[in-house]
């Protein structure tokens, strides 16, 4: 299911970027570091700074996510350096493994300008979630943490997405404070 947002990438691009992130991470089985790639050989659109997350899963399992919120690289580079990372680098998992490569699906993730939420009140916060839509990132403090959209698929109901999202974040589930920062963002992926 692709949400379309205002990010688009054409067919021949995505293929593209999912071949990148195969060939990283075969790089990184072969020499322990991600592929570097030459910026200028790609389309004005890969050539775009913009944050993505690759996920990696295996027999339809997670088996590695990493991604930046924010965009700092060219996305045709920081798909590159996440499917190394998500492979190598994911501290819930063990680096991945030579005979492991054939059975791994891949997931990129391009991810738009986050917004920062306006509300009053937990119960108006969870109003405005879209569920299926918003990736949202929580911070408060030294907390934080960010769920992509493709999370609703395990956590469909709001209030379910915003307290594992509170638990990820390091916090209790039923914690709250007015100050807590929410910010959300819409994705596209494709695999």
């Amino acid at each position: 299911m692709v949400h379309m947002s205002s990010i688009k990438l054409s067919l021949n691009d995505q293929r593209i970027c999912l071949d990148i992130a195969k060939q990283s991470i075969l790089h990184g089985l072969e020499t322990g570091r991600a592929l570097q790639v030459k910026t200028q050989d790609y389309s004005a659109d890969l050539q775009q700074q913009l944050a993505s997350f690759v996920t990696l899963h295996k027999y339809g399992q997670l088996r590695g996510c990493i991604g930046a919120l924010e965009a700092y690289q060219p996305l045709i580079n920081d798909i590159a350096e996440h499917a190394f990372a998500a492979a190598f680098n994911d501290p819930r998992f063990p680096a991945l493994q030579q005979n492991e490569f054939e059975k791994i699906d891949i997931e990129i993730s391009v991810l738009g300008k986050p917004e920062v939420m306006q509300f009053e009140s937990e119960a108006d916060l969870l109003r405005q979630i879209r569920p299926g839509i918003d990736g949202l990132i929580l911070e408060y403090g030294h907390n934080r943490g960010t769920f992509l959209p493709s999370v609703w698929e395990q956590l469909p109901t709001a209030k379910d997405f915003l307290q594992h999202l509170k638990l990820k974040a390091g916090l209790s589930q039923n914690w709250w404070h007015d100050d807590v920062k929410i910010s959300r963002y819409e994705t596209f992926s494709f695999s």
